[in-house]
């Protein structure tokens, strides 16, 4: 399975930026997926996680501006940031927890899978 990221980029303090990730490969089902950042010096941390029923988990500081969201049919998740702060500048990486994959009659299950990260800057 493969995660594609997209939607970063440069954007003024109370701007909005959208995120999406695509998940690739003979994907049957995903369970969790999720949103980490990362800026530079500091360790990744959990930014949002939805899982394939629709239950939303936040961190507290960007509660009430992102929202997260998920197409199962296109095996996408999303972020939408709103009310954007200097300190929401890193590198957002989509993440899944558990894709159980099909191969005709077979079954795979694979965990704990990253994209590749995209930049969002926010910055007057």
């Amino acid at each position: 399975v493969q995660l594609q990221a997209s939607g970063g980029g440069l954007v003024q303090p109370g701007g909005s930026l959208r995120l999406s990730c695509a998940a690739s490969g003979s994907i049957f089902s995903i369970n969790v997926m999720g949103w980490y950042r990362q800026a530079p010096g500091n360790q990744r941390e959990l930014v949002a996680t939805i899982t394939s029923g629709g239950s939303t988990n936040y961190t507290d500081s960007v509660k009430g501006r992102f929202t997260i969201s998920r197409d199962n049919a296109k095996n996408t998740v999303y972020l939408q940031m709103n009310s954007l702060k200097p300190e929401d500048t890193a590198v957002y990486y989509c993440n899944t927890d558990r894709v159980l994959l099909q191969y005709g009659a077979g079954w795979e299950e694979v965990f704990n899978t990253w994209g590749q990260g995209t930049l969002v800057t926010v910055s007057s």
